[in-house]
């Protein structure tokens, strides 16, 4: 008794829909919800069927429905109500209005990616973020790959294959996505030689670790990952002296990195780039996307001769990164070119140092607008909480913020959420101690009004 595709695509509704929509597209969302239709009534009692389920008006309103998400993109934007900036699951770093510009520009005309306008020959890609790299951190050299797992890869490879590389047991973390600094050591050929314990580590175990096998010196940043109490680890600077005592290269891979100082903005303080090349580092590795608010690269920069090993290693080939992405990094690092423009423009660092008063201004203005749509439906207040950093960057800080708690009188809560979450475009927010959290702190421009329109479509629905 279940119509033809023929027949469905003969109703009106659906004749709109191939006005709308490639004929593929369609074809598919009909034999979607005919097979729907079809697996429901194998899995249900004969005697509870309706008709309702069998008549083409039905099927119409199915397959608008089915198409309506099967025409968007799988990659999409989302509205991120969680309160945590860096979110990996969210796409971690927003890029800045005139990084885009650049973008669009660079991606829909040819290029000069690696051609030497002054000389009229074939150039280098990475010359067009090398000397910014440079100038910014005080790095003699620089070199930057698709990201920080492939830059710390290809210098462990270039720089310690087959060789040992010390490193202190406290920092073999795992980071998000079950990526794990041992396994990424074992697989760059280098043989992985841990010193210390998990809480303290001294630089005589550096020193006993030294053999004729030894070719690099290695400290890693904990990103997500903290050990509190009872505790000691070795200075970069301390690694750094023992290192120039035995001729041996130290590496540091920071994660994150950071350009500016943090605690100027009342955040935790985390090392910069800066100082550990100041410090005498021969490499140092680190995210694009992270606290530095661009795209997602991973950054090595040092020593001239260290990196030009790595830059001569055929792997570079493999993880080097492409023009767009070479684009966005280069309008970022402009941006740090004046320090209180990048806290105002880079996305990122704005959201990081946002003061609290201007948090108060938004969520009284998102309260307003959320009360006058609720109908009666919600309990809506304004709450004290902490925002997050996220991306493994800064695990322990608490940053001051003012949430929207929004609790159904009379309705489901994970349906409320789920709502939220269904919505064109998805906005994301967290369940905590029974109630709907939105931070307003990581709301963009536009994005409370879109939240209002949201909550009030939800409401008239009763769609939770």
């Amino acid at each position: 008794m279940l119509p033809s595709v023929d027949r469905i695509l003969q109703q009106d509704q659906v004749k709109d829909l191939l006005d709308e929509y490639p004929r593929w597209l369609v074809l598919r969302a009909v034999k979607q919800a005919i097979e729907e239709e079809r697996i429901g009534i194998l899995s249900c009692d004969h005697d509870t069927l309706s008709e309702e389920g069998l008549s083409l008006e039905y099927f119409s309103k199915r397959v608008s429905e089915i198409i309506s998400t099967l025409g968007q993109l799988s990659l999409r934007r989302v509205i991120n109500a969680t309160g945590v900036i860096l979110h990996t699951n969210l796409g971690r770093s927003l890029l800045n209005l005139e990084v885009l510009q650049n973008l669009v520009t660079v991606a829909s005309n040819f290029s000069n990616l690696e051609y030497n306008l002054k000389e009229g020959k074939r150039g280098s890609r990475y010359s067009h973020v090398e000397n910014i790299l440079c100038e910014l951190t005080g790095a003699e050299a620089a070199l930057v790959v698709n990201n920080n797992a492939g830059a710390v890869l290809l210098a462990l490879n270039s720089i310690a294959r087959g060789m040992d590389v010390v490193v202190s047991r406290g920092q073999l973390v795992e980071i998000g996505g079950s990526f794990r600094i041992p396994d990424v050591m074992r697989s760059s050929g280098a043989r992985l030689v841990e010193v210390g314990t998990t809480n303290k580590t001294h630089l005589i175990d550096y020193r006993r670790a030294i053999t004729d096998d030894t070719a690099l010196l290695l400290k890693v940043h904990t990103s997500n990952f903290q050990i509190v109490g009872f505790t000691s680890e070795v200075k970069l600077e301390e690694l750094v002296g023992l290192g120039k005592e035995f001729s041996l290269p130290v590496m540091e891979d920071l994660g994150s990195g950071c350009l500016i100082d943090l605690d100027r903005y009342g955040l935790t303080r985390e090392p910069t780039v800066q100082e550990a090349i100041s410090k005498g580092v021969d490499v140092v590795t680190f995210s694009g996307d992270k606290l530095l608010g661009g795209p997602q690269a991973g950054i090595i920069l040092g020593r001239e001769e260290a990196v030009r090993r790595i830059k001569e290693n055929p792997l570079n080939r493999a993880l080097r990164i492409d023009k767009l992405t070479l684009a966005a990094l280069e309008s970022t690092l402009r941006l740090y070119m004046e320090e209180e423009r990048a806290v105002q423009e880079i996305p990122t660092l704005r959201m990081l140092t946002m003061p609290l008063q201007e948090i108060e201004k938004r969520a009284r203005s998102l309260y307003r607008r959320l009360r006058k749509d609720s109908s009666g439906n919600f309990h809506i207040v304004i709450k004290d909480d902490n925002s997050r950093v996220g991306g493994g960057a800064l695990p322990l800080q608490d940053i001051p913020t003012k949430v929207i708690s929004i609790k159904p009188v009379r309705l489901s809560l994970d349906g409320l959420e789920e709502g939220l979450r269904n919505y064109n475009p998805p906005i994301i927010a967290r369940i905590d101690d029974g109630q709907l959290l939105l931070d307003v702190r990581t709301l963009q421009e536009g994005e409370p009004k879109i939240i209002e329109e949201a909550i009030k479509m939800l409401t008239v629905n009763r769609i939770y």
